[in-house]
């Protein structure tokens, strides 16, 4: 079976071989093929098998994929279907992509683990350590960069240095009175046939050498071009390619076929460039059996330049020697790395080649940790040497920055016009360093100011002075010192910020800056006046006591003013107010603003209701909005009245409820019903008996309401909710014959975690019930519509004992009982 899968193997291989090999022979082109004619060719009547074929030849040119629509178009192929070309070429890679992907998914050679860990950590670490380094190196990124490919562009016009060889086409037009145009391949003898001409040598010439010689042939058929009437145009049709062998430290060392056009930089970007230990300076390009230039890739990254960067002719050879001295620079330059040195070149060309000092680099030396023999050592390169210092191999140059100092600096701070950090001059005084800083402001602190300096080890000190005297001369001046802090305080640095507070009835209350001379009426102006419930009369400003005997048990702890104004506050422009005054403006006796209610639900004219008096009830309040109507659930009625202030969201609120029902719970065991107007700090839905209200209007169960309470009296109600550890929570439909264990039932029962003994119901108006127990019988309360029976979780236990902890436990325990027994028996 193998030997038949095998024979049937080869014979598809050698099939595809054949197609390929005939193919090529009709279609393609190779280095001694003849020209062919694209113009007549249909993309779409090729096949995936041509289409590799032709990218593969042109491959073998030394030319990019990004180069097939130039050699589609010169040979001839229109527009529309180089295009076609192009789409073909895309979707066949995109295949031989997920092609290659399968085969490296198939099984390979059995390798066991460890050892495969082993080569792949090896290999890992080498190439690691090879490609760390060549980052590092300086050029190195100049062939890694995928922007920048060095190919040439063959629609650039024929330079005319250019040499012609076997198998370049030249183009021939011939125009005027005689008409002609031919298409000729130099032969791999150097000439070229020129019909009515004969042949004509042209190999080694170079493309204006080779059209003199042809025009001057052409002349003697075509006498015409003497005079001008006839004209001869000769170009550079397709170009042959060369081979050129990369040897030596290259990344990719072989023999590689280019365009005849190609220069040094081509082939190298081919290769992969320099490697790690290749030398970027001393490139050799080897023809025949004599060096004929040396490229210096620097001379391109530094300054542009191709110098030596040869166009390069067939059997070319091009070495990649290794280096001889590298070295590296950190610190500050501005391009860290690792450089190549030539004989001669010194310190300083090193930092030309690092891009020179940053700013902030300390340029009077410079270290360098040198190889030798034995072991390393450490040298100081100063500035002086920087121009005859020649590098060594493995040198590497740090270059520090500079300190984080000044030499010359003093500061001065506080209350004077100019702050900040001046120049230290030599004989800089503190009266200089003051007037240079625009003087002393008005509320400088005139007795004291001081500078604080640095002492020769590196503490500091204080030195005072007397501002004024400094200034007007009549003291002895103080020399400064480098790093010297001047520091002049200000008058209200020195003090307690004065301030004034006013509350109670302006329109801004709070607190205001203290000004000398500030009066009782312009504080008020500062509040924005007064507002329309304020009293003129009795305005209180309470003053700090300075003097109090603090011995006595009746010692003064503020002096308290009373002072009547009237709206166009005359009386107030009269009282002067002191720092730290606390002035209360106090509402008027008889003033009152609407007290507002609401009152929703099963009345005739439900909405905002103000109250008219203080003692205005429940029952007023349902009379004025004319009765309940038919359908009101009167024992469902619950007032609402916000005892805590919502500052969480409504969810959050909402547990909060919860959770205080259920302290409220734990706190009730054995209580039959709970009014929570009771405990309204708890929760602000206010239980209330409207039936018993309605009986008997004005009684104690008859509450006085508030501002913002909100009545509301449901529809009847008919359902039942049921929450909590049960099995099924649902609402479900009352009825007056099921108790409290029905309706528990009927959702599903009690769930395993379930807390029987505390279970509650919150009914409609809001009232809570709870579970009344007796040793182990629980009374539960009676379901009204409306309801909502909760049945609470129980506490978690505590985990079981583990093994370790029994056994402790029980060591513990037998202790216990031996001393014990000891003890007794004596």
């Amino acid at each position: 079976m193998n030997m038949r899968y095998l024979d049937v193997v080869r014979k598809v291989f050698f099939s595809l071989f054949l197609f390929i090999a005939i193919f090529l022979s009709n279609f393609g082109y190779s280095q001694n093929g003849a020209s062919q004619d694209f113009s007549n060719i249909h993309v779409e009547d090729m096949s995936d098998a041509q289409i590799r074929a032709f990218i593969k030849q042109v491959e073998a040119s030394g030319l990019g994929e990004n180069q097939l629509d130039q050699i589609a178009q010169a040979k001839g192929m229109n527009s529309t279907e180089i295009e076609k070309l192009k789409l073909r070429v895309d979707r066949i890679q995109k295949q031989d992509i997920k092609g290659t992907k399968r085969k490296e998914s198939s099984p390979r050679t059995v390798v066991s683990n460890k050892e495969q860990n082993n080569q792949n950590e090896a290999t890992n670490t080498m190439s690691n350590d090879n490609s760390a380094i060549r980052k590092k190196i300086f050029g190195a990124s100049l062939f890694a960069n995928a922007n920048l490919t060095f190919e040439p562009n063959l629609r650039l016009a024929t330079p005319v240095d250019y040499q012609l060889g076997p198998d370049d086409e030249i183009l021939i037009d011939i125009y005027g009175f005689s008409e002609a145009s031919y298409q000729l391949r130099v032969s791999p003898e150097g000439t070229i046939n020129v019909p009515l001409v004969g042949v004509v040598p042209v190999s080694g010439a170079t493309i204006e050498q080779a059209s003199t010689r042809i025009r001057n042939r052409l002349s003697t058929i075509y006498p015409a071009i003497k005079t001008g009437a006839t004209s001869v145009n000769i170009s550079l049709g397709n170009i042959r390619s060369i081979r050129v062998v990369i040897t030596g430290e290259a990344e990719k060392p072989g023999s590689y076929t280019l365009p005849s056009v190609a220069t040094v930089f081509n082939a190298l970007y081919a290769s992969g460039g320099p490697t790690e230990n290749g030398s970027f300076r001393t490139i050799q390009i080897i023809r025949g059996t004599s060096v004929i230039a040396v490229l210096d890739v620097y001379d391109f990254l530094l300054y542009g330049s191709l110098k030596n960067n040869l166009r390069l002719q067939d059997q070319d050879v091009i070495r990649v020697p290794t280096y001889r001295t590298r070295v590296e620079i950190y610190g500050q330059v501005k391009r860290e790395g690792i450089f190549e040195m030539m004989p001669s070149e010194t310190l300083a060309d090193l930092f030309r080649f690092a891009g020179d000092f940053t700013e902030r680099a300390f340029r009077a030396k410079v270290k360098v940790l040198k190889n030798t023999e034995t072991e390393r050592k450490i040298e100081d390169i100063q500035s002086s040497m920087f121009n005859t210092y020649e590098p060594a191999l493995g040198d590497q140059f740090f270059v520090d920055a500079i300190l984080n100092r000044f030499q010359n600096r003093v500061r001065i701070n506080g209350s004077i016009f100019r702050p900040g950090d001046y120049q230290l001059t030599d004989g800089l005084t503190l009266s200089k360093l003051i007037s240079n800083a625009s003087g002393l402001k008005e509320d400088a602190f005139p007795n004291r100011g001081y500078i604080t300096r640095l002492k020769p080890d590196l503490t500091t000190e204080i030195i005072s002075f007397n501002p004024a005297e400094i200034v007007s001369g009549n003291t002895e001046d103080i020399s400064l010192r480098r790093e010297d802090v001047i520091t002049i305080p200000s008058i209200f640095d020195l003090k307690e910020e004065y301030k004034l507070t006013i509350d109670g009835e302006v329109r801004s209350p709070g607190t205001f800056e203290y000004a000398d001379n500030t009066t009782l009426e312009e504080l008020i102006i500062k509040a924005g006046g007064l507002r329309e419930s304020a009293s003129p009369k009795r305005v209180e400003i309470s003053r700090r006591v300075k003097n109090s005997n603090a011995n006595s048990d009746t010692s003064i702890t503020a002096q308290v003013f009373w002072v009547d104004i009237d709206r166009d506050m005359k009386q107030a422009s009269a009282f002067t107010l002191k720092p730290f005054d606390i002035i209360s403006v106090r509402t008027s006796p008889g003033y009152r603003t609407q007290q507002v209610i609401h009152i929703d639900g099963e009345v005739l004219f439900p909405g905002n209701y103000t109250l008219v008096n203080k003692n205005e009830r429940i029952s007023d309040i349902i009379k004025r909005a004319g009765g309940l109507t038919p359908f009101a659930y009167k024992e469902g009625a619950s007032l609402k009245r916000v005892g805590i202030k919502k500052t969480q969201s409504d969810a959050d609120y909402e547990n909060y409820k919860l959770q205080q029902l259920q302290a409220l719970q734990k706190i009730s065991d054995d209580s039959a019903k709970i009014n929570v107007y009771d405990l309204s700090t708890r929760n602000d839905y206010v239980g209330i008996d409207l039936p018993s209200i309605l009986h008997k209007p004005h009684r104690e169960n008859d509450l006085l309401l508030e501002n913002g309470d909100v009545i509301n009296i449901p529809k009847q109600l008919q359902t039942v909710k049921v929450t909590g550890e049960i099995l099924s929570p649902s609402a479900i439909r009352f009825e007056g014959s099921n108790g409290f264990k029905r309706y528990i039932r009927r959702s599903g029962g009690f769930s395993s975690k379930a807390l029987k003994k505390r279970c509650y119901i919150i009914y409609a108006n809001g009232s809570v019930a709870s579970t009344r127990n007796f040793l182990f019988f629980h009374h539960f309360p009676s379901v009204l519509p409306g309801a909502e029976i909760f049945v609470p979780t129980k506490a978690e236990r505590k985990s079981k004992l583990s093994t370790s902890e029994i056994v402790a436990v029980s060591t513990g325990l037998a202790t216990i009982a031996t001393l014990i027994f000891t003890v007794l028996r004596k």
